[in-house]
């Protein structure tokens, strides 16, 4: 598992998310944002212009799933896990990166100009499952706005999960850990009971 976090925040403050999620036999590898910011880390500009830097950390991603790869951890066997900045970045490596992940899971985030990515979408954007959960009491990302990116990203074809939960901008304790856990696990459940392919 991949797991991006959000503004302002590190590595660090992942560090619990392994235990949380008490799934023995996944690794994790926790990431750093590329840019500085008030003693964190953060992906894009949000407050300006976020496209430049949505791009740029993108393509950082890519670079390093690529690597993941020539290491020897299939993309079809890695799942994306972000929050809020690190769920607009699981949403754009989920639809562009040309290969399928086991799943992505975006936790209070939005997507980054969503008609244009349901435009640029990889070949097996389609393939992608995705859990993505917001809170209803969300100060600084409303609700109906991702509602409405959700609903326009599932129009044109994407598998996703969707749930809300009673929160604000963070992850709702052991029920959505329990509901994160469990999409893990499936999707994982799923890949093992597929025949292989040839």
């Amino acid at each position: 598992m991949v797991v991006l976090h959000g503004l302002g925040d590190s590595m660090a403050g992942y560090r619990g998310l392994p235990p949380a999620l008490n799934l023995p036999w996944m690794s994790y590898l926790l990431v750093n944002a590329p840019d500085e910011y008030y003693g964190g880390f953060s992906w894009y500009d949000y407050a300006n212009n976020p496209g430049p830097g949505v791009e740029r950390s993108r393509k950082l991603l890519f670079d390093l799933l690529d690597q993941q790869r020539a290491a020897g951890f299939p993309t079809e066997q890695t799942v994306v896990f972000g929050f809020s900045q690190g769920c607009l970045m699981t949403l754009e490596v989920g639809l562009r990166y040309p290969h399928r992940f086991a799943g992505l899971v975006g936790i209070s985030g939005y997507a980054h100009e969503p008609e244009k990515l349901a435009r640029e979408m990889s070949p097996v954007a389609k393939e992608q499952k995705f859990l993505i959960t917001h809170g209803t009491q969300d100060p600084l990302i409303p609700l109906d706005k991702v509602r409405a990116q959700i609903q326009l990203l599932k129009a044109a074809g994407v598998r996703i999960e969707w749930r809300e939960f009673e929160k604000e901008h963070t992850i709702a304790g052991l029920e959505e850990v329990a509901v994160i856990r469990d999409f893990v696990a499936g999707v994982f459940t799923a890949i093992i009971a597929a025949p292989e392919s040839s």
